[in-house]
């Protein structure tokens, strides 16, 4: 499905993940690294599509660095829908344990860096850790929440006050993905996107 490497720094990044465990609580030393033999660093080249329309993904990934992008193909024409960068977590919601086909490509905008678990070992960890089950669910439920915040706010806002937003809430995207992209994104061809943002920058 896609090629991956592992990534160059993958012991740094392991140490800081073993931080985030021990931070969590009633894990001992000996179960943290128990944990981390079920997780993999993987990095990915720009452009690297990590899961297709039409196949039922098989893992779990968060971002250590750099940005995955979330698009449907409509017409023909791609549909991006969010972007993932550091720190998030991609939850394949309707796929994996449901044995459901994607309906939406997942690919690298840059250079980047996924911990990855496959859903067999994630239910070998819940099972040996249920805290990190319950903690999981809650964050699957506030990416949930977000996820319908971002759908109320596209409905009722115009494509000016969204490109506004992003500069609020996600000032990084503008330098880091393709204006083609940040306009679909936005809901608006790339030349209307020119506009808005020479509009604003003269206001």
């Amino acid at each position: 499905m896609q090629e991956s490497n592992v990534a160059p720094n993958t012991d740094a990044v392991k140490k800081e993940m073993k931080k985030c465990f021990a931070a969590i609580g009633e894990l001992s030393k000996e179960e943290i690294e128990d944990a981390m033999q079920l997780i993999s660093i993987e990095s990915f080249d720009s452009g690297t599509l990590i899961l297709r329309k039409g196949e039922v993904s098989a893992k779990s990934y968060s971002v250590v660095s750099g940005c995955v992008r979330q698009y449907y193909l409509v017409d023909g024409e791609e549909k991006s829908t969010f972007f993932y960068t550091e720190g998030d977590s991609i939850f394949s919601m309707n796929t994996g344990s449901e044995k459901t086909p994607s309906k939406y490509f997942l690919s690298c905008v840059e250079p980047t860096m996924l911990s990855v678990i496959t859903f067999e070992n994630q239910k070998i960890l819940y099972e040996r850790f249920p805290k990190l089950e319950t903690l999981s669910r809650t964050s699957l439920q506030e990416e949930l929440v977000h996820y319908q915040e971002l759908l109320a706010t596209y409905i009722v806002t115009t494509p000016e006050e969204r490109y506004l937003n992003l500069l609020r809430f996600r000032p990084e995207l503008l330098n880091r993905v393709p204006q083609y992209q940040l306009a679909s994104y936005l809901g608006v061809a790339a030349e209307s996107l020119s506009r808005i943002r020479k509009r604003i920058s003269h206001k």
